[in-house]
Formats: C-alpha cells, sequence, structure tokens
C-alpha cells in the first residue's frame, strides 16, 4: 500500500495537534475479540537502532515502506492490532489505520545493541500515562536480565514500576523478559533454554504490587518440546514472540503452530517475520500466521 510521504509531513509540520485528535476519534474495541485470540503485529525495532532483516541490514529505514507494510498486515482479516513506538504509532493513526485496532504502545528501551551501557535498560518510549492520554489499549515492554551486569537492576526496578503504573491505570502491560549473557565476543545474547526461559517468567510474573494486568511475551524456546513444562511457571496469559525466522519460515510456524496450543497461550506478537518475510509476500505471511491461531 502506498504512502503519501508528503501529506504526513505536511500534517506534522503543519498541524501537530493533527495526532491526538487523530487518537480521540479513533474506534476502539476491547484487547479480546470473541476468539479469544489475538494477533499482533509488532513494529518497535526502528526506535532500537534495529533495522536489519536478515543480510540487509537497513531493511526497515525506508519508512514509508514500513508503513505501507504495516497498512497491509493491519487489513487482512484476522489481525487485531498493532505494536510500535511513538512515532510509528503517529503516522498510522494520522493514517487511520487503527481504528478498530488493538493499539500497543512501546516503552522501548534506551539499552541499544552494542552500547556501552546495553544492559542499563531504562525505559526511553511510551509511559503509561502517554498510552492512557492517547487511549491506547496496552503498553509492552522488554526486560533483559544479565545476572553479570549491575545494569540489570536499574532495569528490574524500572520494569516493576511500569507494571505499576499501568496497573494502577487498569491497561495491560506486555512483559518481554529474557534471561542475557555478554558473549566472549562482547555482544549481549539471550538464552533460549527451557531453564532461561523458566526463570525470565518467574522474575517477570513477581514484577509490581500486582499481576492483574500482566501478560507475558514470551520466545518458544531451543527445544519446542519444552515448552508446555515451561509454560507451567506461571498463570498469567501468554503470547507468543515472532521474532526473525530466517529462511526456514516453515519450521517457525511449525514451532508458533505446537506452542499456541497450550492452555496459557492466546496470540501472537510478530514483527519483521511478517513485515518482511523470506519470500516478499507479506499478505501471504500474515494470512499464515493468523491461520495458526
Amino acid at each position: 500500500m502506498n504512502v503519501d510521504v508528503a501529506e504526513l509531513v505536511r500534517l506534522r509540520a503543519r498541524h501537530p495537534q493533527a495526532v491526538a485528535e487523530a487518537a480521540e476519534r479513533r474506534t476502539r474495541r476491547p484487547l479480546l475479540g470473541d476468539s479469544g485470540r489475538l494477533m499482533i503485529v509488532a513494529a518497535d525495532h526502528p526506535a532500537r537502532g534495529a533495522l536489519g532483516v536478515g543480510g540487509r541490514g537497513l531493511a526497515m529505514a525506508d519508512r514509508a515502506d514500513l508503513l505501507g507494510r504495516l497498512r497491509l498486515a493491519l487489513s487482512r482479516p484476522g489481525v487485531d492490532g498493532a505494536l510500535a513506538t511513538a512515532d510509528i504509532l503517529d503516522d498510522l493513526l494520522l493514517l487511520g489505520a487503527l481504528d478498530g485496532k488493538v493499539v500497543m504502545g512501546s516503552l522501548n528501551r534506551g539499552g541499544l545493541a552494542g552500547a556501552s551501557f546495553e544492559m542499563d535498560d531504562r525505559f526511553t518510549g511510551h509511559r503509561p500515562e502517554d498510552l492512557e492520554r492517547l487511549r491506547f489499549d496496552a503498553g509492552k515492554l522488554l526486560l533483559r536480565v544479565d545476572y553479570a551486569d549491575p545494569g540489570s537492576l536499574a532495569t528490574l526496578e524500572s520494569a516493576a514500576r511500569a507494571v505499576d503504573a499501568m496497573a494502577a491505570r487498569e491497561l495491560p502491560v506486555f512483559v518481554e523478559p529474557f534471561i542475557s549473557r555478554r558473549t566472549p565476543g562482547g555482544t549481549i545474547a539471550n538464552d533460549l533454554s527451557a531453564e532461561a526461559v523458566t526463570r525470565s517468567i518467574a522474575i517477570a510474573s513477581g514484577l509490581g504490587g500486582t499481576s492483574a494486568y500482566t501478560w507475558l511475551k514470551l520466545p518458544v524456546t531451543d527445544d519446542p518440546d519444552h515448552m508446555a513444562e515451561v509454560l507451567e511457571t506461571s498463570t498469567l496469559p501468554v503470547v507468543l514472540l515472532g521474532g526473525e525466522v530466517g529462511a526456514d519460515q516453515d519450521r517457525a510456524y511449525e514451532k508458533w503452530r505446537g506452542a499456541l496450543r497450550l492452555p496459557t497461550v492466546r496470540g501472537l506478537v510478530a514483527g519483521r517475520s511478517l513485515l518482511h518475510p523470506a519470500d516478499g509476500d507479506v499478505a501471504a505471511a500474515v494470512d499464515t500466521a493468523v491461520g495458526l491461531l
């Protein structure tokens, strides 16, 4: 779908109030529809400087292209909504692409990949009060914990206070937890073993003064056969993290299909794997993911 960037820029330059006006006009819906399932398309990567997909280092850098892919994905039957940072959601509001959709704002993170402060991962995106003001439906935060990095303590405290602030506003918050480690090369890697994901679930479930509005956003473990016992760690509702699937998209779909049958799993949140599928067919990738639900 083509996007008129010139018109977006004109609106932003001449009438910045148009974003708030579009948010006020937006038709809202419940978080969960009749099916009790949730299919969300994610695009909160660019604000973390994560622009690459596969071997293309700047695949998500073209904003018009990204918005076109998002509009196409959101137009497909069974897609419930979008997860993104403020700049992208503002564009989608101005385009009228969020009417009748679940809108999930990303609290994002300041710990940019490769930075010396990477594990001091305090939030730099939406605040809970922003989500309330804009009449959005939920928020999402990333929680990476490295036992060897003192910066993780600030991250944990920041996440706990965000959970409290969201609950005070009766807004669901989707917590995406990982146990992370710094590799010998200095990069941060997330541990997707069953034991590590189990530990991350236990930590995330206990954040804040109440878990009433907390959901978990979880990866499928390296060994999908252990996913059922991993999810026994918590009674919180779960959505699966799509992530980047690489060339073997069918194998990724099979992993999702198995995990989506588990009792605590309520849906799927996927970004690059649907917006930039290996074969380039966004509509087909989205339709296949919806079919898994």
